[in-house]
């Protein structure tokens, strides 16, 4: 048995965990070219004053496949905790737990949210005209499944300030693949899914690692390692060089170098992947990248001179007049209590690179943050020991009106490169989870043969199914 060489780009959750599978069944040799120092990609951790802190608030769904959900317990043993989610929502001044609790719908919303919500329901009754043939966006979409009390006071506000635009120039897809509970009938169910004796195994519930969320990606890479996969840390691709073998061409702060392999299997964003294959792909795939984007994140922590803050893992922002869209309290996450007399909160911040939020400094952003808690009644009454801010170009995928057809130009060109395979979050702009991308990265490694060969037509059901994901919140 002859063995295949594959290069992956990128090291996040798809590609470390393609990686390890690949090494694990001995499928092939393997070697990585990651960017950073460390694997994990955005789903990544780091320490920070003693502590790890994620790049943003992470979880490991329960509905993760029961296979890799196995495979993951087997690598972290009992550093794989099984947790409480435990947020809250800010809405109209209020607090309300997230997930929503069933005690909070009927006791704590706001009597004019309650009461629109209300009257949104009993409409859903009254016969409407014909449909017009308008096209679907994401406004119609959560309009026509959750009302326009929802849409108004949480949904769009909170668009508004993840993507950069108005709701009504999304595609209707960024509504069916980020919204899990697009019904009433689907948040209710949701909510009564917390009440005891009513609630599913898992509901309400999280794992998470003990020393951060970046431990799963460590472990998997760690794993991967021992099993003779080579890791090129600190390494940024510069070209893709398609031949017989293939050739990747890389820098690094030791040098450049080439990895020549018969396979490249990429997660890097599709965009990036269009500007450094050579030959250079047609002038209209060049295009078609330029037509699709990404929203960027700015994550601002600040170390505080206490031992906890609030006992909510996270809080979610969807007012306009707050920037931050959600912060997380990574201590709560894990239970810890060490160290003591330290926590850290993470703001997170949705800009465009290059603009003026991007190009804040870190006493800037901190500022922004304590002033944002302050305006929403929780200030911050300790010392703040350290701020530090981390720049995410590529945090979440812009489904604009009309971006499929950019897409489905891209995604062409790239499934049509021989012996090249694009996956993962940034490799198939798609919004998905942790579990999700291990989904793909395991659908990989079994459409590859023992003899080195791809089974193409089985890789197209796989992607079919993963056009069904839609993200845990």
């Amino acid at each position: 048995m002859r063995s295949t060489r594959i290069a992956v780009l990128g090291t996040g959750p798809a590609g470390a965990g393609a990686a390890w599978r690949l090494a694990v069944e001995g499928k092939a040799q393997v070697s990585v070219i990651e960017k950073a120092h460390v694997p994990g990609g955005n789903a990544g951790s780091f320490e920070l004053a003693g502590l790890n802190v994620d790049f943003g608030s992470h979880r490991l769904h329960p509905a993760c496949d029961p296979r890799i959900l196995e495979d993951l317990k087997s690598l972290l043993g009992d550093d794989l905790l099984d947790r409480p989610r435990h947020g809250r929502i800010r809405l109209q001044g209020r607090w309300i737990h997230f997930p929503l609790k069933p005690q909070d719908l009927a006791m704590k919303l706001p009597l004019k949210f309650s009461a629109g919500v209300a009257g949104d329901a009993l409409r859903k009754f009254v016969p409407t005209g014909p449909a017009n043939n308008r096209r679907e966006t994401f406004t119609s979409v959560l309009e026509k499944g959750l009302g326009a009390t929802i849409c108004r006071d949480f949904y769009f506000p909170y668009a508004r300030k993840i993507w950069g635009l108005p709701p009504e120039e999304l595609s209707a897809i960024q509504a069916k693949k980020r919204v899990a509970a697009g019904s009433l009938g689907k948040m209710v169910r949701k909510a009564l899914s917390l009440v005891p004796g009513l609630k599913p195994k898992g509901a309400g519930r999280f794992y998470y690692p003990k020393k951060g969320y970046g431990q799963i990606t460590t472990a998997i890479a760690d794993e991967a390692a021992s099993l003779g996969v080579d890791f090129r840390y600190g390494s940024a691709a510069e070209s893709l060089e398609l031949g017989d073998p293939h050739t990747v061409k890389f820098s690094s702060v030791e040098g450049d170098g080439i990895i020549e392999a018969e396979y490249v299997w990429s997660t890097i964003s599709l965009s990036v992947l269009a500007r450094i294959v050579k030959p250079a792909p047609p002038a209209e795939v060049m295009e078609a990248a330029e037509g699709i984007s990404y929203r960027a994140m700015i994550l601002i922590y600040v170390v505080l001179e206490q031992d906890r803050w609030t006992e909510f893992d996270a809080h979610y922002f969807p007012e306009e007049e707050i920037p931050l869209t959600r912060l997380s309290e990574p201590k709560n996450y894990s239970a810890s209590a060490e160290p003591r007399g330290k926590t850290v909160l993470c703001g997170e911040l949705p800009c465009t690179v290059g603009d003026d939020v991007w190009n804040a400094t870190d006493g800037e952003l901190g500022g922004l943050l304590l002033d944002s808690l302050e305006r929403c009644g929780l200030p911050v009454n300790s010392n703040v020991l350290e701020t530090v801010a981390r720049r995410l170009p590529f945090a979440y995928p812009i489904y604009r009106n009309g971006y499929e057809s950019h897409f489905e130009v891209l995604d062409e060109w790239a499934s049509g490169l021989e012996r090249v395979l694009t996956f993962g979050r940034q490799g198939l702009f798609a919004h998905d989870n942790t579990h999700h991308a291990l989904a793909m990265s395991y659908a990989a490694v079994d459409c590859l043969g023992r003899d080195g060969s791809f089974d193409d037509e089985r890789w197209k059901i796989y992607r079919k199914d993963f056009e069904e994901h839609v993200v845990e919140d």
